[in-house]
This record gives structure tokens, C-alpha cells and sequence, in this order.
């Protein structure tokens, strides 16, 4: 309206009150559904006419005491609602906006427009449809463009989500259905791919971790591998078993080959971790834990180039600790049952020589003891050879089908006149099947059986008995050989089987034989698949079992 009434100022200033400008003014007016007044400071007073339903206002009004009179009086534009100032009845719903003119002349006026409020608000009213209307369209757009939106955008991401959810979870099978060649699709091939990716690498990772586990496992020595902080990260059976030793000898917790409640290094296997973090090189140590010797080596493990750990592997030595004093006693002993028999050679030897045996008889006797000693070292070499042999399984089993009850009476039938001559008694009882047939090597195990009873013949006193007897047990003949002799200290059971081994110390020379018969009877049954093993209490006699297969 402002705009309005400038427009028509500047038109009627240049005209003054020409009907020409009038004219002018109302086609204007006219077009805005408003009427406009026109003053000049002589009182002139024009209203364009009524074509609408806005009355006239008189010129009173303008010229009155209010703030419309300042358009005339100090030149100065007016905007007001007529509501606030003009109070003729239908006047209070105008609104009117007064321009002060500056005519050619000279001459000064004012122009008054002034329109009724319900143009303006049915105008306010029109724009508020026009608002709810685009409202309600950009609504529609907006669910229009969201349900595209999910369709072709949000919904591609939440599958590749919950794809990516389950990738985390393990499964890489999953695959993104990919719906279009845009940016999303292309994501979703790139997911499918990685995903695939990830399978490979996973796969091949799971395949190098069974295969060192794999390794691990089956390693004869101990591997331990900590972290810088010496927590347990890797352990394998052998290095289990090290440590339920180190647990079962210090009262801790633990089975046989585990021990569950590891939460620290042994002290001394801790000591040497520390040196091998602290000096970053490897160190070496030999422990004892239940009687087994382990020889511990510890390497750094780097990361870069700091030391993140350490790698421990546990070698029981413990075998070849005993093979190594097993060495160095066979020599002794055979040292010490050569250097006996070698010496009284040498004696009588000399005896003869020096021409200190006077009569025959002495030189008889004197021949007679060279002869027996060479027969012991002829013997001891012999049964050295045997059991040489036996032990490295270079010998051959001739294995035959044989009537037991005719092998047995063969067997025990050459001791029955030694055990008469000895005042023992000697008896064969048991399995007496006379069409039961065994296959074994004969010699073999007449071998066994001749130093079996030869042992308890020259282990039992005068009027002691001794024992043979066979039975038939599950897929096994069983043989026993008893006496009711001296018996074997509890102490020398365990060894009686070794090469050497003597339980009687300081029996005479007469029952004294080499050490070795025991040692090779054992090597013969376990040719033959089978078990020998002793049952003995001091003072009252002895029990030596063995088991045959009858397969």
C-alpha cells in the first residue's frame, strides 16, 4: 500500500489536481481493491470514486488530531491500523498509509490509501491455504522420497549391517543381494568380496593354527611360550607334564601330565626367563623335578626389534642321563668280571711257569682252575654277544610249533639230578595237555627256563623246594619258577633285570655267575611278545613269572 500510494504522489505532484492524474490515480487504486484521498494544504479534498464497498473518509479525519495529520503537517509517511486510531464504526477495520506530495509548484498535499482488514485477511487467509497446501504436497514428496529413499538406499545399508554383524560373528558365507549398479551396489559387491576375502584368510589362518597345534602336539620336547610379563601363553603335553612335575613336588594341584592351576614359572625356569628378557639372549639350564632331568632352553621372541616374550624347549633328559651311567657301569662291570678271571690266569700262569707246583696233582688242580676261569670269560663273552644282540634285534626267532609237555620234561628233566645232588626238590605242575601245542623258539626259551632254575636251585638250601608250573591264562601260557630260597630284598627288586645287577653281594664265588642271565631272559620274552616279571620276599623265597602268547 505504501508502494501504492508513492506511485500515485508521483503522479499527481507532477499533474497537481488535473483530471488527468486523477484519473490516473483511481485506475491504480482501483486495481488493488483500495480508494485513496488526496489533500493538498489548501484543503482540497478528492476521494477516488466507490467501487468497492470501502465508504469515504472524511477530511476531518486526516486533518484531526491524529497521527494522520503529521503527513500534512511535517511531510512524513504514515502507516497505522485503523483499529488503533479511527473510531467511526466500519473506519476501525481499515488500514491506511499516508504520503506527503511535493507538487511542481511548490504546493505540498498528502495522499491517503487506505483498504479494509479483510482483504487483508482473507489475502493472509489465501496464503495460509497456499502454505498448508505445499505443505501437505512437500509432506507427500517427503514420503514419497523416503520410502525411495529405504527402497533403493536404506534399506541396501541395513542388509550390508546386519551382513557385516554377522561377518563378525564368523559367518562368511553370507552374501549382500545386490539390487543396483549405483554407488550402493558397488558397495555391496565390495562387501561380497572382502567377506570372501575374509574366508580365505580366516581359513588359511585356522589351517597354520591346527597345523602348528599339530606340531606341537606331537613334539617328544616340551615347548612353552610367554609373554614380556612371563604369563603362559602355549604349552604342549611334554611341557604339561614338566610342569604337574614342578606342581606334584611342591604340593600344588595336579594330575598326572597336567597341571590346571599354572599361574607362574617354575623358580629356576623363572630366573633364567628373567636373564633372557633383561640380556635379550639365550640362556640354558638343566632342572630336576621327581626324578627326571630336563634340560631348559629359553630364546627371546622379538617385536621389531624389542623383546615380546620368550620361547622355552623342555628336553627330558632323563633317559639319556641313565644310558650314560648305564654306559659307564657296563664298563665297569665288565672290567671288574674280566679283571677276577684274568688275574688268576695270570697267577696260576705263573705258579706253573715259576715251577712253584711241585707234584702233578698241583699242577693238576693249578690247570684245572685256569680252565674253569677261561670257561667263565668264554661264557661272559658269549652271553655278552647274546645280549648285545638281543637289544639291538639282530637275531632271528625260530619260531615252531612244539608239544609242550614233551618241551617242559626236556627242560626241567636235565636240573632233576643237580637238584638231587643239592638235596632239593624239584616238581613240574600245571598244564598237562599232552596235544597242546606252543609255537616259540625252543632254544630261546629253554634258555630262560635253564637260568630260571638254575637260579633258584643255587638261591635255595639244602631241603627246599623248588617249583615249576604252567597254566593257561586269556591268550597266554604262563610259566613259574618258585623257590623257598633266600629270597630278594625289596630294595633290589626293581633291578634284578639289568645287566650286572647282583642282589646277593657277597655270595661266594661258587653260586656267583656274570649278571647278565636275568637281563637276557627278559630281552628273549619280549622277543616273544611276552612279560616277564618277579614276586620276592626276603627270607622266604622267590617267584620269577613269564608269559608266552599262544597266538
Amino acid at each position: 500500500m505504501q508502494q501504492i500510494g508513492t506511485k500515485v504522489a508521483s503522479i499527481v505532484s507532477l499533474d497537481g489536481s488535473g483530471a488527468k492524474a486523477l484519473k490516473t490515480a483511481s485506475d491504480i487504486i482501483e486495481v488493488y481493491d483500495a480508494r485513496v484521498v488526496i489533500l493538498d494544504e489548501k484543503g482540497h479534498y478528492w476521494v477516488s470514486p466507490k467501487e468497492n464497498n470501502l465508504p469515504a473518509i472524511p477530511a476531518s479525519v486526516f486533518k484531526g488530531d491524529t497521527d494522520l495529520s503529521r503527513v500534512l503537517n511535517r511531510h512524513v509517511s504514515v502507516k497505522m491500523n485503523g483499529s488503533s486510531t479511527l473510531s467511526q464504526g466500519d473506519l476501525k477495520k481499515m488500514v491506511v498509509v499516508g504520503v506527503p506530495i511535493t507538487y511542481v509548484s511548490g504546493k505540498s498535499g498528502a495522499v491517503f490509501v487506505y483498504q479494509s482488514l479483510d482483504v487483508i485477511h482473507q489475502t493472509n487467509n489465501q496464503a495460509k491455504k497456499i502454505i498448508y497446501i505445499g505443505a501437505g504436497v512437500a509432506i507427500i514428496l517427503t514420503t514419497i522420497f523416503a520410502f525411495f529413499l529405504s527402497t533403493r538406499i536404506t534399506a541396501p545399508l541395513r542388509d550390508m549391517r546386519e551382513a557385516a554383524q554377522q561377518v563378525a560373528e564368523g559367518k562368511f558365507n553370507l552374501k549382500v543381494p545386490v539390487l543396483t549398479r549405483d554407488e550402493i551396489g558397488a558397495l555391496g559387491k565390495t562387501f561380497n568380496r572382502m567377506a570372501s576375502q575374509l574366508k580365505t584368510y580366516i581359513t588359511a589362518l585356522q589351517q597354520e593354527k591346527e597345523q602348528l597345534s599339530g606340531i606341537l602336539s606331537s613334539m617328544a620336547d616340551g615347548v612353552m611360550t610367554f609373554n614380556k610379563e612371563g604369563e603362559l601363553l602355549i604349552s604342549n603335553p611334554p611341557s604339561k607334564r614338566f610342569l604337574a612335575a614342578w606342581a606334584f613336588e611342591n604340593g600344588e594341584k595336579a594330575t598326572d601330565t597336567v597341571y590346571e592351576g599354572f599361574n607362574q614359572l617354575p623358580p629356576e625356569v623363572h630366573h633364567l626367563f628373567r636373564k633372557v628378557v633383561d640380556e635379550e639372549k639365550e640362556q640354558t639350564s638343566e632342572v630336576t623335578y621327581q626324578g627326571r632331568t630336563w634340560v631348559v632352553v629359553i630364546t627371546p621372541l622379538y617385536d621389531q626389534e624389542h623383546v615380546r616374550g620368550a620361547v622355552a624347549v623342555l628336553r627330558d633328559m632323563t633317559e639319556e642321563r641313565r644310558l650314560d651311567e648305564m654306559r659307564q657301569g657296563f664298563i665297569a662291570n665288565v672290567s671288574h668280571e674280566l679283571r677276577t678271571p684274568i688275574s688268576m690266569l695270570q697267577g696260576y700262569s705263573e705258579a706253573i711257569v715259576d715251577g712253584v707246583a711241585e707234584t702233578e696233582e698241583d699242577k693238576k688242580e693249578m690247570a684245572k682252575i685256569i680252565y674253569d676261569e677261561s670257561l667263565r670269560m668264554g661264557r661272559l663273552v658269549n652271553e655278552l654277544l647274546d645280549l648285545a644282540r638281543l637289544e639291538a634285534g639282530h637275531f632271528q626267532l625260530n619260531a615252531t610249533e612244539i608239544s609242550l609237555n614233551e618241551f617242559l620234561d626236556r627242560a626241567v628233566g636235565k636240573f632233576r639230578s643237580l637238584a638231587r645232588d643239592q638235596e632239593i626238590s624239584l616238581s613240574l605242575e600245571g598244564l598237562r595237555d599232552s596235544s597242546f601245542e606252543l609255537k616259540m623258539d625252543p632254544d630261546r626259551i629253554e634258555q630262560v627256563l635253564t637260568n630260571l632254575i638254575d637260579n633258584a636251585i643255587r638261591h635255595t638250601p639244602k631241603g627246599g623246594e623248588v617249583n615249576v608250573t604252567v597254566a593257561k591264562i586269556p591268550n597266554f601260557i604262563k610259566m613259574s619258577v618258585s623257590d623257598t630260597g633266600t629270597g630278594i630284598a625289596q630294595v633290589d627288586l626293581p633291578f634284578v633285570f639289568e645287566r650286572f645287577y647282583k642282589a646277593d653281594k657277597a655270595r661266594t664265588r661258587g653260586k656267583a655267575g656274570t649278571g647278565l642271565g636275568l637281563a637276557i631272559a627278559k630281552n628273549i620274552v619280549n622277543a616273544h611278545g611276552g612279560k616277564i616279571g618277579v614276586q620276592s620276599k626276603a627270607g622266604q623265597g622267590t617267584t620269577f613269572s613269564f608269559t608266552l602268547p599262544i597266538s
